[in-house]
């Protein structure tokens, strides 16, 4: 699930590139997607205690209390867990944005950015 995840954020970011739509509000709400994808920075992150890496902490916190309503969640939070990436909550973020990044993270573990054809070279 974790490869889905990121090659579908990859694909996802790719709709953006050399667009003005950079300041659309769907491409700046994945922003913290991108610890996800960069295990590395997010540990830089968490170490500094950034404002990204409360905002995907809390992005996490909020998937965990709405497992019932996305049930996939549970098995991308698990391979997230095992990278030592977890949710807490800070309150920095607003309940309609983690509501959309928990759709959008969604329809990346559905498969809706996945590139079948990447896949097979």
């Amino acid at each position: 699930m974790y490869r889905v995840f990121c090659e579908s954020y990859e694909n996802y970011l790719r709709q953006y590139d050399g667009l003005i739509q950079k300041n659309e509000f769907r491409y700046n709400v994945i922003k913290p997607f991108g610890l996800i994808h960069n295990v590395e920075q997010y540990k830089l992150e968490q170490l500094q205690e950034t404002l990204l890496y409360k905002q995907l902490s809390d992005l996490l916190f909020y998937m965990t209390c709405n497992l019932d309503r996305y049930p996939k969640m549970r098995a991308f939070l698990w391979t997230l867990e095992a990278r030592n990436i977890k949710g807490k909550y800070y309150g920095v973020v607003k309940k309609s944005d983690l509501e959309e990044q928990t759709k959008l993270a969604n329809m990346f573990l559905n498969l809706l950015y996945w590139d079948e054809l990447a896949q097979q070279f």
